[in-house]
């Protein structure tokens, strides 16, 4: 690379937006759970996790995994077709109540700028693509597994939550120094995300009483040992 091309590089703007909590006013992905396969199935599919959530609080099972295990329940052996189709639905239901408008509006004027802006998620990225398309953005999220057209349960790769945010958004757009990387998240798995960002928001869009501070020391120490 020229060091004139690496100059606009490092002069283009990459921001990224954490979506449930940060875009969204709560998670999406029980929700659209709930709401796909109505309230009498997900009732008796969440019921099954029930002991993998208490080993989960017991820390004899990481949040990772307990989402291995709510995918595999839910979503093992359904179509693909099917998934994407109440994916569009549960958008064009849900969009006005669940998105923060306070956000809406920051994700608007960062593609006015002509900022490169994407969604960096945990949440299936099968689930968040009417959500991002609406929005005009790209997106990064976990993937499910897919073989001819049927989930089979499992996530390919990794959770895209903590280093997995910065290793998956490196793995699209380059080394992250490169950008003035712009970033918003709200929850312990957008701390690396923070970390490496210039210029972080912390639960930017949140009510002032629920905008507890960000351990800036712990971002501190994660930027020195990346």
């Amino acid at each position: 690379m020229s060091m004139e091309s690496s100059l606009a590089r490092e002069n283009q703007v990459l921001s990224v937006f954490d979506f449930d909590g940060t875009l969204t006013i709560h998670d999406s992905f029980i929700p659209f759970l709930r709401f796909s396969f109505g309230k009498r199935a997900f009732a008796r599919k969440i019921a099954k996790l029930a002991f993998p959530t208490l080993r989960c609080m017991r820390k004899k099972l990481t949040r990772d995994e307990l989402k291995e295990v709510l995918i595999h329940t839910f979503l093992t052996g359904v179509e693909e077709k099917w998934i994407r189709q109440q994916a569009q639905l549960f958008c064009a239901a849900n969009w006005n109540k669940l998105m923060r408008p306070a956000g809406l509006l920051a994700v608007a004027a960062e593609v006015n700028s002509s900022a490169e802006v994407t969604i960096c998620s945990a949440s299936p990225a099968m689930v968040l693509e009417p959500f991002a398309e609406r929005l005009g953005i790209n997106l990064i999220g976990t993937q499910l597994e897919v073989v001819d057209g049927i989930l089979t349960g499992k996530i390919t790769g990794h959770n895209c939550r903590c280093g997995q945010k910065v290793k998956r958004l490196e793995s699209v757009y380059g080394p992250l120094h490169n950008y003035h990387l712009r970033a918003w998240g709200d929850t312990r798995g957008d701390f690396e995300l923070l970390a490496a960002a210039q210029d972080p928001h912390w639960r930017h869009f949140h009510p002032t009483w629920k905008k507890r501070r960000v351990p800036m020391e712990k971002l501190r120490m994660l930027r020195l040992d990346p």
